[in-house]
């Protein structure tokens, strides 16, 4: 598994099966652009098949802060260990700040809390219509 922090040399046709689940996903082209327009990612390639198999994105102000958005294993690679090594990495990138923050389903607390975080309040809103990113 090789494991990068830039797009070089990634195409939007290594981007396919992410997002499952979701209702109106994000064609692998805007999966393209929002890694393009993140300010920090980390993927993983499986180098066999030439395909990025898990990501995760933040994005920073560069000064104090960052969020997590987007951590995501495709289904046939979860269990490996791939998710940690993602999360690790991103930390790794993030130490220099102050607040790193990140919203999750409540049964993926104890997952974030093996690196340190802990649980906090927060808000969100969520434009459903929009999910697909067009």
């Amino acid at each position: 598994m090789l494991f990068k922090n830039s797009l070089d040399g990634v195409t939007a046709d290594m981007l396919e099966g992410f997002f499952v689940d979701w209702p109106n996903p994000p064609s692998a082209e805007t999966h393209l652009k929002l890694l393009k327009n993140s300010s920090y990612i980390v993927l993983a390639i499986d180098e066999e098949v030439n395909r990025v198999v898990g990501f995760i994105t933040a994005t920073s102000d560069g000064v104090l802060s960052a969020y997590i958005p987007l951590l995501e294993v495709l289904p046939e690679y979860k269990n490996q260990g791939i998710g940690k090594e993602l999360v690790s990495r991103m930390l790794k990138q993030l130490d220099h700040l102050y607040m790193i923050d990140l919203c999750c389903d409540e049964d993926l607390v104890p997952y974030y809390e093996k690196f340190g975080m802990f649980k906090g309040t927060g808000m969100i809103l969520r434009n459903y219509d929009r999910q697909a990113g067009n």
